[in-house]
């Protein structure tokens, strides 16, 4: 409970709405020496408590929320199938390799552009047919953060593994001590917005837009959160840009549209759907999207009221926050993965069990959204939340270890998943290990490939959807 309780203090949420939750399990639930099932249940009860909040502020109706340990690990596992076919997470290339100087780097391989630079930076042809060995071998020759340097100068994503005191050096470590694992923080004037009461059995967030600006993992899984407590969410991708294909499991309850935010018409249509929306989430990094006229100010001009949170790798200030990363590489760069092998015992740097980073820091935007949701409605104004991976991996550091914890089983998901018909085939994923007593988190919407509907929000009815 004190983990959920920090991150409840966190987001500024009242005290005795805690009294409606029931936590239940215990660590080791996966094999790892850090406490990730405590991580991801703290979190998920975070998110669902937010929104059965939310929900008694609207319907004076408080529910009880209930979350188990085992469950919300191994729904952060990205565990799902498409017409009996578990998809492969990684690329050959990605993962961790050997320097010349005895250090490690990791490399992130999953999007061609990235895994043929990184290539290309090694003096390796581009392409698939290249193999781990020889970039293990063109790695002999490079210094670990020498290449991590060059990488990041060539706007790919590599990190250089570190152990904590190492990280905790770093001038980025310092500036994200600085920073509050939730900032929440009011960017503009706005009156309380008025929500119409709950209809009976109706979900917390049914009537709330979300528009969804974010594409790998801990974006995706906030806002599918959002809309597994009723709101409606609309996935905005650009027709550009590659995708993975968790977005299948990701994009469960949400509407999917395309907008190319460098086309004069698209931004137009895009500039509508905003005005008409209570969250805007987006993954860009630090003064991206500014830089297409869509940062916290200018979104609160065009909605005033709005909810604007912003997801980033390594924080907003500080000299990485331009940086790109992943969970895997901020494990990386910030001691998880020296750690971790360390506790196990032998071999090399070790991954923790899943991508805790990107879902704990999922469900801490579901719950920063829904924490400032509710100042808006009870003070008004246009707010912003900031979260980061590293940020919310500081917070795990400080949750402490499991001794024993490669003792536990590996993951089984027998009796957890459940079947729908999606966009992209027959989809087996995880239900939602969130419990609430009266109005259970759903997706009603299949999860569909990018583009499918328009970029336009559904008409909505004083009794429901329409």
């Amino acid at each position: 409970m004190s983990a959920l309780q920090q991150l409840w203090e966190a987001a500024g949420m009242p005290a005795q709405a805690l009294e409606a939750v029931s936590l239940s399990g215990a660590e080791p639930v996966l094999p790892s020496s850090f406490k990730v099932g405590t991580a991801a249940q703290a979190a998920i009860a975070a998110a669902a408590l937010a929104a059965a909040e939310l929900g008694r502020v609207r319907n004076g109706v408080r529910q009880q929320v209930s979350v188990e340990m085992r469950h919300s690990a191994l729904e952060c596992c990205t565990h799902f199938s498409i017409d009996g076919r578990v998809p492969d997470a990684w690329d050959k290339l990605s993962g961790l390799y050997a320097c010349g100087d005895g250090g490690w780097v990791r490399i992130h391989a999953n999007f061609a552009h990235h895994r043929d630079g990184a290539l290309r930076l090694l003096g390796l042809a581009p392409g698939s047919a290249t193999e781990r060995g020889d970039v293990a071998n063109a790695l002999r020759g490079w210094k670990a953060l020498d290449f991590e340097q060059a990488a990041a100068d060539a706007g790919l994503v590599v990190a250089a593994l570190r152990t904590f005191d190492e990280w905790d050096r770093h001038p980025q470590a310092h500036a994200l001590s600085q920073r509050p694992l939730l900032n929440i923080e009011k960017i503009g004037d706005a009156p309380p917005r008025s929500l119409p009461p709950l209809p009976h059995g109706a979900r917390p967030l049914q009537g709330m837009r979300v528009l969804d600006l974010t594409r790998i993992l801990a974006g995706p899984v906030g806002t599918r959160a959002l809309a597994a407590y009723g709101a409606d969410v609309m996935l905005v991708n650009s027709p550009h840009l590659p995708n993975i294909e968790a977005i299948a499991d990701t994009s469960r309850g949400k509407l999917s549209a395309h907008a190319d935010l460098r086309s004069a018409d698209d931004r137009a249509a895009f500039e509508q759907v905003l005005r008409e929306a209570h969250v805007f989430v987006q993954g860009y990094r630090p003064g991206g999207l500014a830089a297409l006229g869509y940062g916290p100010d200018e979104v609160a001009a065009l909605r005033p009221g709005i909810v604007m949170v912003s997801l980033s790798a390594y924080g907003s200030s500080g000299p990485w926050a331009p940086r790109r990363g992943f969970d895997s590489l901020v494990q990386t760069a910030t001691g998880f993965n020296d750690a971790e092998a360390a506790a196990f015992g032998s071999g090399p740097p070790r991954a923790l069990p899943m991508q805790i980073l990107d879902h704990a820091t999922g469900y801490l935007i579901a719950l920063g959204a829904q924490a400032a949701l509710l100042r808006q409605i009870g003070e008004g104004g246009s707010w912003h939340v900031q979260v980061s991976l590293a940020r919310t991996g500081l917070w795990l550091h400080t949750l402490g270890r499991v001794p024993s914890g490669f003792d536990a089983p590996p993951p089984e998901f027998s009796g957890l998943l459940e079947a729908s018909e999606s966009g992209f085939g027959q989809l087996h994923a995880l239900r939602h290990a969130a419990r609430f007593s009266i109005t259970p988190a759903t997706w009603v919407r299949p999860s569909v490939p990018p583009g499918t509907h328009r970029l336009r929000w559904p008409v909505i009815s004083p009794s429901g959807r329409v």
